[in-house]
Formats: C-alpha cells, sequence, structure tokens
C-alpha cells in the first residue's frame, strides 16, 4: 500500500469539503442563523487545515494502482461523511453524532433513509446541507475532483472505477479528466434546467434547490415533513420526468450531445429501463384506481412512486405503504433492480439484470442443444467473460451483504418486513422502506449497532460494494 497517495487524495478530499460546507454556511447568514453559519464555518476550517497537514507527507511516487484507488474510494467517502456530520450536532439539529452521522452517510450515499421524525424544524442551512450532500455524492465526489484537478494522470481511472456504478466503466472521451468533466456539465445543466422549471412553476428559490438536488442526485432528501405530498401536480410532474431522466445512463445524453443518435437509441439497458418503468406503471394504476378521485390523480401517484423508487431517489407524494400488496411487492422488486448503470441512480442495475437473465436464457439453450455457440450481446455487442464473472460475483457479494445485514439487524426485534425492506433501502440507496420505515417513518427505531450496519450498507451499496469490503481485508494495507 502507498500510503502517501492515499493521504495526498484525502487531503483533497478535506479541501474540497471545506469549500462545500461555505455553501451552508452562507444560507445560515441568509437566513439569519448566526450560530449555524458558525457551526459550518468552523467545521470548514478544520477539513482545511486537516487537509494542509495530511498533504505535508512526502510522497514516494504517483502511481495509482487498483488497491490505492479502491481504498482512497472507500476511506474518502468514510472521511468526508465523519466531518460532514459535525456541523449537524454542534448546531443542535441533530444532537446524536451517531444519528447525525447516519444522516450524514444517507445523504453522501444518495439514499435518503433518515432518523428525523420532522426536517421543519431544523435551520434552513441544515436543510441546505441535507440536501446538497446528495449532489455531491450524486455524480462522485472523485469525479468532481477529478474533473478539476490533474491528480496522477491517466492511473486515476482506478478511482472512476471504484467509485462509478454499473459492470464495467469506460471513458466517454481518451483522458478521464475530460470525461469526469463532460459528466459534470450535463449534470449541472441537468440540476439548473430543474431548478428554473420548479422556479416557474411557483415553488420557492431555496425549495427547488433542495428538492433538485436530491432529484438529480436521486437522494431523496426532503424540507418538508411529508415530502413532496404538499408540493402542486405540476411540479410533482415536473420532479417525476427529472428521477426518470437522472436513472439515464449518462452515456446516453452523450451521445445525444454528439449528434450520435443511432448509438443512443440502440443502447438495450435504456430502452429495458424506460420499459420497466411503463410497465411497473400500469400495473400499479390497475391495483390502485379505486383509492383517488380521478384517473390523472392515479397515474401521477403512480409514475411518481415508480420513477423514485427505481431510481433509488427515495421522494414521495402519498403513504405507498397503505397501497395494495401487490403494487408494493412491484415497488420492493424495483428497489432491487435499480436505475442504469453510468446513472447517479442505486440498485443492483438494469444492465446487470439483463445479464443476469441472458446467461439464464444461454444455459437453457446449451442444456436443449449442447453443441450450440452462443455469445451473450449487449447493444450488439459481445459481453466479455471478466464481465459476466464480474456481475455474477456482485451478486453473490451482494446477497452474501444483504442477508448478513438482515441477521445482524435482527437483534432489535423488529419485525421482519421491516427489516428486510430497512436493509434493501440502504443497500440500494433508496431511504423508505416499508412498515416502520416506510415513507411516513424513520429510521430512529433501530439501535445504534443496527445503525451502524446500515450505514456500512449505504455505503456499500453506493460503492458497488468491494471498496468498502477491500479495506477489511489485512494484506490491503501492507507496504510495498
Amino acid at each position: 500500500m502507498n500510503f502517501s497517495i492515499v493521504s495526498y487524495i484525502l487531503s483533497w478530499i478535506l479541501r474540497f469539503e471545506a469549500g462545500f460546507l461555505l455553501l451552508p454556511a452562507f444560507v445560515g447568514f441568509l437566513y439569519g442563523e448566526g450560530r449555524a453559519a458558525v457551526s459550518y464555518v468552523g467545521t470548514a476550517l478544520l477539513c482545511f487545515l486537516l487537509g494542509i497537514l495530511l498533504n505535508r507527507w512526502k510522497h514516494s511516487h504517483f502511481q495509482l494502482y487498483a488497491r490505492e484507488g479502491f481504498t482512497s474510494v472507500a476511506l474518502g467517502w468514510i472521511v468526508i461523511s465523519l466531518f460532514g456530520a459535525i456541523p449537524f450536532v454542534t448546531t443542535g439539529d441533530i444532537p446524536n453524532y451517531i444519528d447525525a452521522l447516519f444522516e450524514t452517510i444517507s445523504g453522501f450515499t444518495t439514499t435518503g433513509a433518515s432518523i428525523l421524525p420532522a426536517v421543519e424544524p431544523l435551520t434552513h442551512a441544515g436543510l441546505f446541507w441535507r440536501s446538497f450532500t446528495h449532489w455531491i455524492g450524486g455524480m462522485g465526489v472523485f469525479v468532481f475532483i477529478m474533473s478539476v484537478l490533474p491528480l496522477m494522470g491517466g492511473s486515476t481511472m482506478n478511482l472512476m472505477k471504484a467509485e462509478s456504478p454499473g459492470p464495467s466503466v469506460g471513458k466517454l472521451v481518451p483522458k478521464v479528466k475530460d470525461t469526469a468533466k463532460i459528466l459534470y456539465e450535463i449534470y449541472i445543466v441537468i440540476t439548473l434546467l430543474e431548478i428554473v422549471l420548479l422556479c416557474a412553476f411557483g415553488m420557492k428559490l431555496f425549495d427547488s434547490m433542495t428538492i433538485t438536488f436530491g432529484t438529480v442526485g436521486t437522494g431523496g432528501f426532503g424540507v418538508l415533513n411529508d415530502s413532496l405530498g404538499s408540493y402542486s401536480p405540476a411540479q410533482q410532474i415536473i420532479v417525476t420526468i427529472f428521477m426518470i431522466l437522472s436513472g439515464i445512463n449518462y452515456s446516453f445524453y452523450f451521445c445525444l450531445i454528439m449528434r450520435q443518435f443511432k448509438d443512443a437509441f440502440s443502447m438495450e439497458e435504456v430502452r429495458w429501463y424506460l420499459g420497466i418503468i411503463l410497465g411497473a406503471a400500469a400495473i400499479i394504476i390497475l391495483d390502485i384506481h379505486d383509492m383517488y378521485q380521478s384517473i390523472g390523480e392515479t397515474i401521477r401517484h403512480a409514475f411518481f412512486q415508480v420513477g423514485s423508487i427505481i431510481t433509488t431517489t427515495g421522494f414521495s407524494t402519498v403513504d405507498f405503504d397503505l397501497w395494495p400488496q401487490l403494487s408494493k411487492t412491484v415497488l420492493v422488486i424495483l428497489m432491487f433492480i435499480g436505475a442504469c448503470a453510468g446513472s447517479t441512480g442505486g440498485g443492483i442495475k438494469v444492465s446487470r439484470i439483463l445479464l443476469l437473465f441472458k446467461s439464464i436464457g444461454k444455459e437453457l439453450s446449451l442444456m436443449i442443444h449442447p453443441r450450440l455457440v452462443k455469445r451473450i450481446k449487449m447493444d450488439d455487442r459481445n459481453v466479455g467473460d471478466e464481465v459476466l464473472r464480474s456481475t455474477f460475483v456482485y451478486i453473490a457479494v451482494y446477497c452474501v451483504i444483504l442477508f448478513t445485514s438482515l441477521l445482524l439487524i435482527g437483534v432489535d426485534e423488529l419485525d421482519f418486513t421491516t427489516n428486510f425492506t430497512a436493509v434493501a433501502a440502504t443497500l440500494n440507496n433508496i431511504g423508505p422502506g416499508l412498515e416502520m420505515v416506510g415513507p411516513t417513518q424513520n429510521f430512529a427505531v433501530y439501535s445504534g449497532f443496527s445503525k451502524l450496519v446500515l450505514m456500512f450498507d449505504m455505503l456499500a451499496g453506493r460503492l458497488e460494494l468491494f471498496p468498502m469490503l477491500i479495506i477489511l481485508v489485512p494484506s490491503c494495507w501492507k507496504k510495498y
């Protein structure tokens, strides 16, 4: 392990977090919340000074191998969460540090699971920081850093691989830094467009910014106790559209920008993603058609919740825990499917589900025709054995973490539906589950130990499992 390069990367993580913390400090000053503003400025100063100290470590060489890449990403997300939780405690918004850390990790990992029974009593600075952590974590902390810093040249691909969602990671353009810039440019444009549209349809600027951070980052922290239930139908429709757009692979938008329309619309994963949304919404509409006053209201709520769950955003307009069993089952299935690879959404990802079913189809064909030579394809291209192997290993590890977490939080003696959907909601970075962790409930029912388990799940789910597991392997820390 090259500890010097890891410390160098962590030093930049802390310095960037210091800059991020100045935004909620400004919001605090703007709303006359002096104590809150000072708390955020103080934490920013602490992060900056620690970042400077870490950067004083002598760097032996700047080559970033896979081990350092995965370790740096895992430690980076832990560090940014540990310090990001401090202002919640010092402002009094969340006095308990474990609860504050849970809320912060939930924010950065774009999970949206909360321990707060009510969010409206929070300071404006606290509400802004909760939602802004979604936006920071949505595209990725390291993607942002790579877009503005040269760091270690081409070897930074190991950072992107460790942080980016999906079975495989590629570069949109030859240089990693240029790829990171393109991703963030698209991200910022979508963000600004939603803010403008929400304001145009009557939403206050503060609300439109915080809701957009949660939408585009597929997080789900709201600023009202009923999530998005109090907003107008037009505003809810806008959020629905942008949630679905944020769950699409960003390579699709790049192809559109470059006028590579054939490549864009030939993306199999995107077509299946949109098809799953339409199919799931149709089932739910038929199932809940008698629960609302009009068919328009039924369609709006159905598409909103389907879009919110499959993109792992976690917003809600109604208490879907009151829906019939069929509708709730559909939503739980969507929790596991998740959004597209290369998007800001969580879950297993549509591409992995497609590869799994195609592999099952191939095995069935081979049983019938043993001499058949058949290659698995995605977007009319052969899928390499390495990608298939990593997909199957990912799903296997995913199941191990899922059931281990379920076993561990069982010590709290809560009902199975609550525990199962709590683990599913955190591991898939969704937010709300069912029963005691439903859309109108929160995760405060869990003990400190169970919250730590669920925090690990949130980080593991956001970082595609392996970075969080690698740092637990003793041999990872052996010095070269």
